[in-house]
């Protein structure tokens, strides 16, 4: 019989082994839980993530929305957004005031997508200003207060720090999101606009915000000083939305010039992932789809995207006569109604979402590269899987 030291949980053990094969296989079973979790410590690690997620997240909720600031601000908020629907109510009324009875329904429901058009580029401007704003400071903020280092020794995993920091962020700013929704329902007033219209806008917007407070957070866990950090976050935001539609219009302009050979090695048309961070243009094609075809929110839209947006024609066969259907090859020309819908607003979308992932994982690394993916692990089984 003879005495090995293995490495556990409470620190390295004599364990005794004979070479008896029966009896060696207690020791396996210890190497192979040391070795690879079992599932209550994969459990145990969800639940400290969790555990951390809620930590932080309520911490950072109660700084945020203690006193009366935040809810003077949602209310000063609300009343603004009632006054500018109000205002462009009116606009849009005396532009139509003198539609007659029989043109009265096509007024009232091209009232109501002015007013679900002004409204949703209203919310993106605020979106686009507020949601760096919000998270641009979240680590850096940490760093100046000298806090970072003492959260990072707790137990809660890097991780959860940065999740939770983002979304608490966040949260006021999908207050201030869902607050406008009633607002916005009474364009179903006046026609026009469907509810799936006012879901598809929604939606934009909150994967607008969740890209753009990632990409804060991302160079507030970068950048050690708040105002370095918010600086280098708006200027990233400027690249991502008006710098890549520059380039995407300069490469078209360049690509149609010298009728259509383009100058040099710009040719063919510019790729529309160039703007799939542009939430303008995410807008527009919603825009498009409350319209009738031909109006100036389809024009824009079909500028970058690379689907078709307007119906066009659309060929079909025709049955041979009297022999039904099975046609010989003849074509006919039929004119779809509307237009063609979600043609970019989902990607840029996704794309928000996939550089929100991105950055992120990012952020973790950059709060503790050494421990940024342990999510929730215990140290002394991290020691243990060291040792063995």
């Amino acid at each position: 019989m003879t005495d090995h030291v293995t490495a556990t949980e409470d620190g390295p053990q004599p364990v005794e082994t004979t070479s008896a094969v029966g009896e060696a296989e207690p020791v396996q079973t210890h190497r192979r839980a040391i070795g690879r979790p079992s599932r209550r410590g994969v459990a145990r690690g969800i639940r400290g993530a969790f555990a951390g997620l809620s930590a932080v997240g309520t911490k950072e909720l109660r700084g945020r929305m203690r006193g009366r600031r935040a809810f003077v601000i949602l209310t000063v908020y609300l009343v603004l957004l009632a006054a500018f629907a109000w205002m462009m109510e009116l606009i849009l009324e005396q532009q139509h005031g003198q539609a007659s009875a029989s043109s009265a329904a096509f007024a009232s429901a091209s009232i109501g997508r002015g007013i679900f058009t002004a409204l949703m580029m209203l919310e993106t401007l605020l979106v686009v200003a507020l949601a760096p704003a919000f998270t641009a400071g979240a680590i850096s903020l940490e760093r100046e207060k000298q806090t970072l280092d003492m959260l990072v020794t707790t137990p809660i995993s890097s991780a959860s720090i940065v999740v939770a920091k983002l979304f608490s962020a966040l949260t006021y700013l999908f207050i201030l999101i869902f607050a406008s929704v009633p607002l916005t329902a009474l364009v179903f007033v006046f026609g026009g606009v469907s509810p799936d219209d006012v879901v598809r806008g929604y939606l934009v917007l909150l994967a607008t915000a969740i890209g753009l407070g990632a990409l804060g957070l991302f160079f507030s866990a970068l950048i050690k000083r708040t105002q370095a950090a918010t600086i280098a976050t708006y200027f990233g935001l400027l690249f991502v939305t008006l710098g890549a539609f520059f380039i995407f219009f300069f490469w078209n302009s360049m690509a149609s010039a010298g009728n259509g050979r383009g100058v040099g090695p710009i040719q063919g048309r510019p790729p529309e992932v160039l703007v799939w961070l542009n939430p303008y243009f995410a807008q527009a094609d919603i825009m498009c789809g409350v319209e009738d075809g031909f109006g100036e929110w389809c024009t824009r839209i079909a500028f970058v995207a690379e689907q078709p947006i307007f119906g066009g024609i659309r060929p079909i066969p025709v049955p041979e006569p009297g022999t039904g259907f099975g046609g010989d090859g003849v074509q006919a020309n039929v004119q779809p109604f509307g237009v063609v819908r979600d043609s970019f607003w989902p990607k840029s979308a996704i794309a928000w979402l996939v550089l929100a992932g991105a950055l992120i994982a990012a952020s973790i690394q950059l709060v503790m590269p050494t421990r940024g993916w342990r999510l929730g692990i215990p140290r002394s089984r991290r020691r243990g899987r060291a040792a063995s």
